[in-house]
This record gives structure tokens, sequence and C-alpha cells, in this order.
């Protein structure tokens, strides 16, 4: 059984966060299971003898642990800034000041997580959800999001990026990719119909989205299907977004993708939120495509083919 560790600066106490089904390979290298609710990559924990799920999310900044479930976390003092990632940019969040967070034999200092109240979420996927694990967590690993075999395998890695554990993948790496880090957030640099874009990517996107705002001869590789209307990041707030097929995205000569699902959606907010300009996000249909490698500190992806390919 797979245990994370953390002390609460509050009460001196000690927490701990299970992971009841994860696969100790050895001690550098775990591998954890997860489900798919709709298209949010889940995973089953445990803390302070309360069982539910943790969503997986790069484009959350933070550790974030639901109010709902932990109202004795929730009095501290108000955070200046709002979150982000899979929340976007949520106004009632408080910090909490995590001394010690543990992964069996690593450990992460001076870790800061939010406490904000994720209901809306749950009440949306018809979940209990317990909170959300995020960059300052995930950054000092080297993570392989397997969609195929449902997945995700966490390596420690050192300050340059090398894992301690050389064996990881059974699997041959075929292809890789750079990107920038802007803050928490993974920008990669592409082209769509031969006009350069920026996306983020962001393992908490359902959908992909395109800036509504987007160059004209982008849009022309947008095949429109239905308008769907989707909840708001922050709230039950429906709005209506435009889903389709985006077609001809390419990351490099080498990396490119199929039709992939898209709404077209406004990302001003977004963009004001997490400091940054994108004008696309890739998420879910990005990860179905490609069995993802994130090195933070290198800032590459490496790719891994599906068996089938």
């Amino acid at each position: 059984m797979f245990g994370v560790h953390f002390l609460s600066a509050t009460n001196g106490m000690t927490q701990t966060i299970v992971f009841p089904k994860a696969e100790v390979i050895n001690e550098y290298t775990i591998r954890i299971p997860f489900k798919l609710v709709d298209h949010l990559i889940v995973i089953e924990a445990e803390i302070s003898n309360k069982k539910g799920n943790f969503i997986i999310d790069t484009g959350s900044e933070t550790l974030i642990l639901n109010k709902v479930h932990f109202p004795e976390f929730y009095e501290h003092q108000r955070k200046q800034s709002n979150a982000s990632g899979v929340l976007q940019s949520v106004e009632s969040s408080y910090e909490k000041y995590i001394k010690e967070f543990a992964l069996e034999h690593f450990k992460i200092y001076n870790k800061v997580s939010d406490v904000i109240d994720l209901s809306h979420i749950e009440h949306a996927k018809k979940i209990q959800l317990l909170g959300v694990i995020g960059y300052n967590i995930l950054k000092d690993y080297e993570i392989f999001i397997d969609l195929y075999l449902n997945q995700i395998t966490l390596s420690k890695v050192d300050a340059f990026g090398e894992k301690w554990d050389k064996n990881v993948y059974l699997e041959k790496i075929i292809d890789s990719l750079d990107f920038k880090l802007k803050n928490h957030t993974i920008v990669i640099n592409g082209t769509v119909n031969d006009q350069n874009i920026t996306f983020g990517l962001d393992t908490a996107a359902e959908f992909n989205q395109i800036n509504k705002s987007i160059n004209k001869k982008v849009l022309q590789q947008f095949k429109p299907i239905k308008r769907l209307l989707l909840s708001g990041a922050a709230s039950d707030k429906k709005i209506e977004v435009l889903a389709g097929k985006l077609y001809r995205v390419k990351l490099s000569e080498t990396v490119y993708f199929g039709p992939m699902y898209t709404v077209i959606t406004n990302l001003n907010k977004m963009n004001e939120a997490f400091g940054t300009d994108l004008d696309g996000i890739l998420g879910y249909a990005f990860f179905e495509q490609k069995r993802t490698i994130i090195n933070y500190q290198k800032k590459k992806l490496y790719f891994i083919n599906y068996p089938f390919n």
C-alpha cells in the first residue's frame, strides 16, 4: 500500500494520504491505476480515514483539498491570488502550509495546499472528490500518463531531470518534444493549417479548446458538430460552446495528430488567471492519441506508441 504523509502546520499532527491500489516498483518508482470520470483522470486515495478521489491536474499549481471533506483545514488566511487548473479561477480559496509531504522514500518539504470548496465538481461528476494533485507535487517526478493501461507512473528525478531509476519503462520511447514552463503551465508551440499557435497542456482539460478570437485560417480546420452546454469552472453556471473536430494539428515535423475533439471558447479569463497568452488547450484528446511522459525539469515531453500503432 502506497502512502503519502504530511504534517499539519496548525495542529502538529501527521496526516496520511494513502493510495491503496498503487504498485511500488522500487524506492524511486510507483504506478498508480486511474479511472476516467468523463474525461478526468481520477485516482483513489485516503486521508484522515476518508477515502475518495483525487484529480490529477497539471493545470493546477498546488495540491488542493476539498473544504467539504476537510472543514478543519479551512481556518486559514484568504489567499491573495486565485486558484487555477481544473478550477481555473476560484476566489474563495484558503492556504494550508504543509511542512512535509512524503511519498514513501521521497520527502517534499515546505509545500502549500489550497483548501477550496469543490462541491460543484462533485455534483457535476457525481463523485466524492477529496482534492486535486497539481504541479507542486508532480514536478519532482517524471510522469508517464498512459491512457492505454489507465495508469500513471511516477519516477523520482534529480534537479537535472535524470531519473534515479534507469529502467522504468518496458516500452520504447519513439519521439520527444520540448516545451516551455510559464509559471506552472506547460506551453507548446505548434501549427494548425500552417499557422503558428501556442498551446497549454492540461491533464484535467476534458476537451481541447481553442480561443474564439484565433486566426481565421486556423478556424478553417475546425469542423463544427454541435453546441454543448458546459458547467463553468468555478460554479454550476452553464456556458454554451461550439464543439467539433480540429484538423492538421502539428507540434513538430514528427509529432502530429489525427482529428481531435475540440471546443471553441473564450480563453481570455484563463490566460489572465494563468499569466499566459495561449491560443488553445490540449487535454484529454491529446493524451488519447499520445501515451505521454512529462519531465518538468528537462522541459521535455516523451512519447510511447500505442501497441496497435
